[in-house]
């Protein structure tokens, strides 16, 4: 896909995929919509929501998984609170402009542009959330958080092609 068209569907994904309301009660019914999902598709993956606070309202971790898969979930999370917007749209967006994360000032150890981090809005625009997965190929990891958010919120999002 090429990154003008994945940067405006991350947008319409965004823009769709809101809340009324979210609270620790969604969180643990979104989390474990994503978790039955997982295993419903045999992945082994890591998937979490934490609110911007950085409080840890869900995580689950497949057996296979490793440390190193919150690492990669940290520093997704940290990159979709500071561009609020998802991690891959932040990707597509450093593609396009070849500003990377070094480029925009931020530490490669703790910031990545790379799919997996999705923000959880109010429908008032309020970011109070992240999605988290990490274990798949970063478009992968997107793509199966808006699949989650989707079912959850019974809306029909646009997706992006593996």
């Amino acid at each position: 896909m090429e990154l003008e068209k994945m940067r405006d569907t991350c947008a319409q994904q965004e823009a769709l995929l809101r809340f009324e309301s979210f609270d620790n009660q969604t969180a643990w019914e979104l989390g474990n919509l994503m978790v039955a999902e997982l295993k419903r598709r045999d992945l082994k993956v890591c998937a979490a929501i934490w609110s911007t606070t950085g409080y840890v309202l869900f995580q689950y971790a497949a057996a296979g998984t490793t440390l190193n898969n919150q690492n990669w979930m940290t520093r997704k999370y940290n990159s979709v609170c500071l561009m609020e917007r998802s991690s891959l749209a932040s990707r597509a967006i450093s593609e396009l402009t070849g500003e990377g994360v070094e480029a925009c000032g931020l530490d490669p150890r703790k910031y990545v542009f790379c799919g997996g981090g999705f923000p959880i809005r109010l429908k008032t625009g309020e970011l109070v959330a992240v999605a988290l997965v990490s274990g798949l190929p970063d478009v992968g990891d997107h793509g199966l958080i808006v699949d989650c958010l989707s079912k959850y919120l019974g809306v029909e999002a646009p997706s992006i092609p593996l």
